[in-house]
């Protein structure tokens, strides 16, 4: 192992929809499963939806640079290049942008392009990228 992984494990209503969103559509490598979980390759990192219909979802949101940022999420930070391939293919999906595309932080430490969708079971996902990786954790 080259550098640490995370693992996220999180709930979602459907086994299919889930393999067909992280899978088919964001190209995530499958890895184990069973009837109620499946673990994806997200990026490099190891997810794993677990079947629990009633936990998913966001609620709360908390304002960030003029956006509603949903308090429970996840993601990943690509280059910018990866992040305007994958902004890209889910508009030509058709998939809803919770938050657009955009800069945020402009001129400001911690500059960064994201967005934000949400998974088919309400499951809030942010990408991110920087023009300079210094600024990861800028202040």
């Amino acid at each position: 192992m080259g550098h640490p992984r995370f693992h996220l494990a999180f709930p979602v209503r459907d086994i299919a929809e889930a393999r067909a969103f992280y899978g088919s559509l964001l190209g995530c490598r499958e890895g184990r499963s069973a009837d109620e979980w499946v673990d994806f390759d997200f990026f490099g990192h190891q997810i794993v939806a677990h079947l629990s219909a009633g936990e998913t979802g966001h609620k709360a949101h908390n304002r960030v640079d003029g956006d509603d940022v949903p308090v429970r999420h996840f993601g990943v930070i690509l280059d910018m290049t990866d992040w305007r391939k994958l902004a890209g293919k889910l508009r030509e999906n058709n998939v809803a942008f919770l938050i657009e595309p955009d800069i945020r932080f402009q001129g400001e430490p911690g500059e960064q392009a994201t967005f934000f969708v949400l998974d088919p079971s309400g499951n809030a996902l942010e990408f991110k990228a920087f023009a300079d990786d210094s600024m990861v954790f800028a202040k």
